[in-house]
């Protein structure tokens, strides 16, 4: 049940992600529910899939996990340092300054890194749908944007090396943050001694 429903979020989430990479579609369902009903739509879709995959991983490691292949400690270790870097990525992405510049896309880069390292320190079945899923998009979103003639949402000010520092700093914090309270308490897997 839990990995059904854990499909089901990823569907319902990356399916309304991927709406965005498909602009004449986008476009139709704008012009047929008006900018606020896009949006609202948009974010009640999201709000419902990720509750869906939240919930639906939680009953899957509840009701026992199906391993296929044993990751060694070592790769969890590694995981847990390279998401400090994922995780700064993602922050970039909203306080800009030469990072997003070097890396043109750093929220896309971020989940990349994000998946790619959990699936290297998860070798369960529905690690490697939640995973896989969410670096398959990551990968096929970023493709799609070579392609977009425009940018999809309002330009955010570039600043210098001082956004960067900032970014750097609410990086640190809410990667502390996502190790030591989220990750423990949500997904149920302390990060450090996992």
């Amino acid at each position: 049940m839990g990995l059904l429903v854990l499909i089901l979020g990823l569907i319902l989430f990356l399916g309304v992600h991927t709406l965005t990479t498909q602009r004449k579609l986008r476009a139709q369902v704008i012009a047929a529910t008006g900018e606020g009903g896009y949006k609202i739509g948009y974010a009640l879709a999201s709000f419902i899939g990720l509750a869906l995959i939240i919930w639906g991983f939680a009953q899957y490691r509840a009701t026992g996990m199906r391993p296929i292949w044993d990751p060694p400690t070592s790769l969890k270790h590694i995981a847990v340092a390279l998401m400090l870097p994922a995780v700064i990525m993602v922050v970039a992405s909203y306080i800009r300054g030469r990072i997003y510049t070097t890396l043109k896309h750093p929220m896309l880069a971020g989940i990349k890194l994000w998946a790619a390292t959990h699936l290297l320190a998860n070798g369960d079945l529905g690690s490697i749908i939640l995973f896989g899923s969410f670096l398959a998009w990551a990968v096929y979103d970023r493709i799609s944007l070579k392609y977009r003639s425009d940018a999809g949402a309002p330009p955010i000010p570039v600043g210098g090396p001082g956004n960067d520092l900032i970014a750097i700093a609410v990086g640190l914090v809410a990667y502390l943050a996502l190790a030591f309270a989220f990750h423990p308490v949500v997904i149920g897997v302390p990060v450090v001694g996992a």
